[in-house]
């Protein structure tokens, strides 16, 4: 296996982490603590060409094979800190994008994807409901059939760009008797009568990615709106949730080398007991422990890249990289506060922020509990 890169891929991931570094890291802590979100950052990644990496031309997009994607998002978590940033694009890219790109018509792709790519449009993505998280499929939300289209009721928790959102891909079942199998998507539109979105939800981190509610009362949605057909909402989610596993904590490595690196910086630079705090083992290995990490966690995501690219399934290999980068990015976010002592307890060092955001990473595109669950699954227990 050739682990190295070519020299255009380097020439861009420094490109991208020179625009991250330079464009996306002003008002960083005030952003945070007001849970301000910047539109003005979002329009200036899809200029740069962050949303459409691996879509196509024809759409606006860049056509970059996975690996290229990856290596880019891992390049903007580098050098952009404001991680409720990235995490509410890479949602977008791969909940919504992705679906409407695999299973739309050619009219929705013509109508929706330009706009996502471009930032003139925002795009959330609906499954969870206030009794249905980890078990996806107990929807309550019903899609009732009516002459020409069908009837949304039900509300959607938890999304991610909701009350910033131009439109939403969510999910509602035609037949609870059918269970999974009578799950459905639609793309609903902002405006569109009888939908409405909550304001915004406080929570404890990814501050400037907006999350709100989705409500749905006597919503018609016409058949044009329906993605993909009637049934075939397992399949599309199941889809979406490998894209997104597979790419959103990308930008994770590269949060956790700029991590990594700000450590080391320290730990040569704070002096205790007449010496550098990095010469005593401790601290010394608690450093390398976020190296490991680093380490191991970036071949996961590279290997399920690879496969993605070779067009084999990634399932567990996507679950494997899920769980341990998300709980590696929470264990190193600790021991960054703790080389930081004092100061990586204090807002205004950014250390702490980290752990926060982390923290989500955990929980969302299903809890490190459920991607166990996929594993053992899969291993046939």
């Amino acid at each position: 296996m050739d682990f190295s890169w070519s020299d255009e891929q380097v020439a861009f991931r420094k490109a991208v982490v020179e625009f991250a570094q330079g464009s996306l890291n002003g008002a960083v802590i005030e952003g945070d603590r007001e849970s301000c979100f910047s539109r003005e950052k979002w329009n200036k990644c899809a200029e740069f060409g962050i949303q459409g990496l691996s879509f196509p031309e024809a759409y606006g997009g860049a056509e970059a094979d996975i690996l290229t994607t990856m290596l880019t998002m891992e390049g903007l978590g580098y050098g952009c800190r404001d991680n409720g940033l990235i995490f509410g694009i890479n949602a977008q890219m791969w909940s919504v994008q992705m679906p409407i790109l695999s299973f739309g018509t050619e009219a929705q792709k013509r109508k929706y994807l330009p706009g996502l790519i471009s930032g003139a449009l925002i795009g959330a993505h609906g499954m969870s409901e206030p009794g249905s998280g980890s078990d996806a499929y107990s929807l309550r939300m019903r899609a009732e059939r009516r002459e020409g289209g069908y009837v949304l009721n039900g509300t959607k928790m938890f999304v991610t760009n909701a009350p910033v959102a131009d439109l939403a891909v969510v999910f509602a079942t035609v037949d609870p008797a059918k269970g999974m199998w009578g799950v459905t998507a639609f793309v609903v539109e902002k405006g569109t009568p009888g939908f409405r979105v909550s304001g915004t939800m406080d929570k404890m981190g990814l501050r400037t990615s907006p999350m709100g509610e989705l409500i749905f009362e006597d919503c018609f949605a016409p058949d044009e709106h329906r993605l993909g057909p009637e049934g075939a909402g397992l399949k599309i989610f199941n889809h979406s949730m490998e894209w997104e596993r597979s790419c959103i904590l990308a930008s994770h490595i590269g949060a956790m080398e700029h991590q990594l690196e700000t450590c080391v910086q320290y730990a040569r630079g704070r002096e205790q007991f007449g010496q550098p705090i990095g010469k005593f083992q401790s601290v010394a290995n608690r450093i390398v422990d976020m190296k490991v990490r680093l380490e191991t966690a970036r071949l996961l995501l590279y290997r399920v890249a690879w496969l993605k690219k070779s067009g084999r399934p990634a399932a567990m290999e996507a679950a494997l990289a899920k769980l341990y980068l998300s709980e590696s990015f929470v264990q190193s976010s600790l021991d960054a506060i703790r080389v930081h002592g004092g100061y990586g307890y204090m807002t205004e060092q950014g250390v702490e922020r980290d752990l926060r955001d982390a923290v989500g990473g955990t929980l969302y595109s299903g809890t490190s509990d459920i991607q166990r669950n996929i594993v053992a699954r899969l291993l046939g227990l």
